[in-house]
Parts: structure tokens; C-alpha cells; sequence
């Protein structure tokens, strides 16, 4: 038998259920029944990234109310970059996430790969400083190098010698040479 797989659930939907299956559960020694509404305090312990605490106060169901708030904040530019550290630390809720969405969706139907290929680029790990080349051997690439030398190949068409027209460099001329 195949286990059936449910749709996936929004943020808000799974964040409900999470709940709910908390509450089940019998309440730790500091009185929470969800280690994530558990503080510092309680543990003792410091979190290495906390998600803002304050929720936004909008009910989950109201998908027009998120809709309407992201892009107020998108046409007034108050949200952070998208998948910056700031925009990670926002409540998954949050209508600044989904207006920094919006931005970078709007930015790939605009520019297409370009800003694909730019935040590959952007996040792509680089090479430690002493592993790329020196102002030495970047000075050296730079200089210009001799011209290439032109020879014929057996079997190929005649080449034309640049600034020269109407002479051509052949195979056969090599060989005499």
C-alpha cells in the first residue's frame, strides 16, 4: 500500500498544528508544553537565531489581509532584502517576508536568469584570498600578447591574410616556403 501524502500545508497551517499537538503533551519544568515558547530563562541556554517573537496580529485564514499588507510594504520599500539574514529573522508570518518575495519575483519576471545566475553568483562560496591570483600574475595576463602566427591546414579553404585583399594563405604555398 502506498501512504497517501497530504497537501502541503501553508506556514500558519503547520504552525496551528504544532500547537495543538503541544498542548497534548504533558508541561516541561518551566511551565511551557512547546520548547519554542520556551526563552532563554527557562533553559538557561542563548539561541543561535531567534525568530522575532512578535507575531503579526492578523488571523492565518485572512489571505487578503497578508496579501494587502506585503504589498503596502512593497510599494512603501519597508522590507529587507530577500533570504537576508534579516528577512530570515522575521516571523514566518510576516508580510515583510512576503513582500521581499514579491521583490524577487518581480526582479526574475524582469531579468529572467540574470538575476538567477547573479544571486548564484552573489552566494556562490569564493576562494580564500591566497588561492587567487596575485597583482603579479594578474599584471602578466594583462600585457598583450604576439600576434598569432597564420598557417594553412591540409585540406581547409584558402585563408585571407588580413590587410592584405585579395591574398589568400594556402597549403600548398607553405610547403613551398
Amino acid at each position: 500500500m502506498k501512504p497517501t501524502t497530504d497537501p502541503p500545508k501553508t506556514t500558519s497551517q503547520q504552525l496551528q498544528a504544532r500547537r495543538e499537538a503541544a498542548s497534548r503533551l504533558e508541561p516541561l519544568e518551566c511551565g511551557h508544553r512547546d520548547p519554542l515558547d520556551c526563552t532563554a530563562s527557562c533553559t538557561g541556554e542563548t539561541r543561535e537565531t531567534e525568530v522575532s517573537p512578535e507575531a503579526p496580529e492578523f488571523d492565518p485564514g485572512d489571505i487578503a489581509g497578508l496579501w494587502a499588507d506585503a504589498r503596502s510594504l512593497w510599494y512603501a520599500r519597508d522590507f529587507p532584502p530577500y533570504a537576508s539574514t534579516a528577512w530570515r529573522e522575521l516571523h514566518p508570518d510576516d508580510p515583510k517576508r512576503l513582500a521581499a518575495a514579491l521583490e524577487a519575483a518581480e526582479m526574475w519576471r524582469k531579468y529572467g536568469d540574470d538575476v538567477t545566475q547573479w544571486l548564484k553568483d552573489a552566494f556562490a562560496p569564493h576562494a580564500p584570498v591566497w588561492q587567487r591570483p596575485t597583482l603579479a600574475e594578474r599584471d602578466a595576463a594583462a600585457h598583450p600578447q604576439p600576434p598569432h602566427q597564420l598557417r594553412a591546414t591540409p585540406g581547409w579553404p584558402p585563408i585571407q591574410i588580413p590587410g592584405k585583399p585579395g591574398r589568400y594563405l594556402t597549403h600548398r604555398q607553405e610547403l613551398a616556403a
